[in-house]
């Protein structure tokens, strides 16, 4: 079978291609370029395909899972719920606790969202890191490949980046626990990093199953003080080189990059480096502008994201209130969710002048029409539960300006 990518290079335009061409609008013609050249991918499960690139609107992605210190599968397959219900377009599966592939196939029964894994995250808690062995490892991806992952998070950590992290003035050091993670299996093991090593092994392993990778971003800055290092650069020009390598050998690929604290002016910055490297579709975690909204952190990082994806970014991960204190509770997924759904919509206004629903909405608030407002808003739910059973809003009470002005120009 032949891949998106084989499909859009010799010039078909696939089924995939032409659904995810309609629910974005625009020309399937350019969205099969665009495959063709790495600068879109198509993330897919069943019949559900998730466009994610040039040209296409900014996606949301909800990150879940249990850890080793609490395992609810019963809440995370919830949360899952309350990410189709509420508009993700991609669901990642962060589990470490408990019955891993069982969970995931809850999650994948409850809705048909496409769904990445972090592979090492499974090997880790059921070998561990000192234990695990590339083999392992590379049995997890076979065998998570077959259970119909969409795309999975592989983390292409070199021992050049862990010196140049640990040699540096880095106040927060290694933050992504992925890369953390496949990290310590290098330094324990005295090797190299084994997604490199195998690496047309797992291409094969992806390119046969035509799934999306993610090449993970290891080294994020922690906090806002610790700026773009030699660590970071030497991993944003290497993701780009394995990430043109993939997609030359049929492989969709998407780069992680930006992603954890970066202050708000640097975003736009780095982004631009970013792009200079590579065209292929940019994943941000965040990003964090500040570190001072602990509690906050969904919101924080909902204005770091709009910079993000208006300054380019095509796909953005969410952060919860829960951000660098727990595990979030299924209604602490949603805020965070529709604080990164506002970052969305507000980047692609920025980039690409999607702003339909707004105007559509405006004209619904002039006529004071309570029902059209709410049909046009991205959280219709709690906008309902706010609005006045009939006007007008409490706010204003009898001295509401839009009818009042009403009044005035029908009595002209």
């Amino acid at each position: 079978m032949k891949t998106q990518i084989e499909e859009a290079r010799e010039g078909s335009v696939t089924p995939r291609m032409e659904a995810v061409a309609a629910a974005e609008g625009v020309e399937a013609e350019s969205l099969r370029h665009s495959v063709a050249v790495g600068e879109a991918v198509i993330m897919t499960r069943g019949t559900c395909s998730v466009g994610i690139g040039r040209g296409l609107r900014t996606k949301v992605n909800v990150n879940l899972g249990t850890s080793t210190s609490r395992v609810h599968p019963e809440e995370e397959v919830e949360k899952a719920r309350i990410a189709g219900l509420h508009g993700a377009d991609t669901i990642t599966d962060l589990s470490t606790g408990g019955d891993i592939p069982a969970i995931r196939r809850a999650i994948f029964a409850a809705v048909p969202l496409p769904v990445t894994t972090v592979p090492v995250y499974q090997a880790a808690a059921e070998i561990g890191v000192g234990a695990m062995t590339a083999e392992d490892i590379l049995a997890t991806i076979r065998h998570q490949a077959e259970e119909g992952v969409s795309s999975f998070v592989l983390h292409a950590v070199t021992r050049k980046m862990i010196d140049a992290a640990w040699d540096g003035e880095r106040i927060m050091g290694i933050v992504s626990k992925g890369g953390s993670i496949t990290a310590a299996y290098m330094l324990t093991n005295d090797t190299e990093n084994p997604f490199v090593e195998h690496f047309d092994e797992i291409l094969a392993v992806l390119r046969r199953h035509d799934i999306v990778l993610s090449l993970g971003n290891t080294m994020r800055s922690g906090c806002i003080h610790d700026e773009m290092d030699e660590a970071q650069k030497e991993e944003m020009r290497w993701n780009a080189r394995l990430a043109a390598y993939a997609h030359e050998r049929g492989v969709q690929t998407i780069i992680e990059g930006l992603g954890g604290h970066v202050r708000a002016d640097r975003i736009p910055v780095y982004l631009r480096r970013y792009r200079e490297h590579s065209p292929a579709p940019l994943f941000v975690a965040g990003p964090l502008p500040i570190d001072t909204a602990v509690g906050y952190d969904h919101i924080a990082g909902c204005v770091g994201a709009s910079i993000a994806s208006g300054a380019g970014a095509d796909y953005l991960c969410y952060l919860t209130p829960a951000e660098h204190l727990g595990l979030p509770t299924p209604d602490q997924v949603r805020e965070g969710l529709i604080a990164f759904k506002i970052a969305a919509h507000i980047g692609d206004s920025i980039k690409h002048g999607r702003d339909a629903e707004d105007l559509a909405l405006a004209r619904s608030r002039s006529c004071l029409d309570w029902d059209g407002q709410i049909a046009h808003a991205i959280d219709p739910e709690t906008a309902r539960n706010l609005a006045p059973e009939q006007g007008p809003c409490t706010m204003c009470g009898d001295f509401c300006a839009i009818a009042l002005m009403k009044r005035l120009r029908e009595q002209r």
